[in-house]
């Protein structure tokens, strides 16, 4: 476990991670992170599965759908 200190970023709040919690994220300075709620608290994770999962079928249902949505785009 890892302390981290909430600091004042202009108007703003934020946390410094060090190297070793990037690491274990599998991330690096500039990259996005998600905050998903959980029954403990909340969850830091360099993507959200289940946002991803969401976005595959989209993806697929697009692809099929793909005239369709050109027409309703016109």
């Amino acid at each position: 476990m890892e302390n981290v200190k909430i600091r004042s970023i202009g108007n703003s709040a934020g946390i410094v991670l060090s190297k070793e919690i990037l690491a274990r994220l599998g991330c690096v300075k500039g990259d996005k992170l998600y905050i998903i709620p959980t029954k403990n608290g909340v969850e830091l994770t360099a993507y959200d599965p289940a946002f991803e999962e969401k976005m595959k079928r989209a993806e697929k249902l697009m692809d099929k759908n793909k005239n369709l949505y050109k027409r309703l785009a016109e």
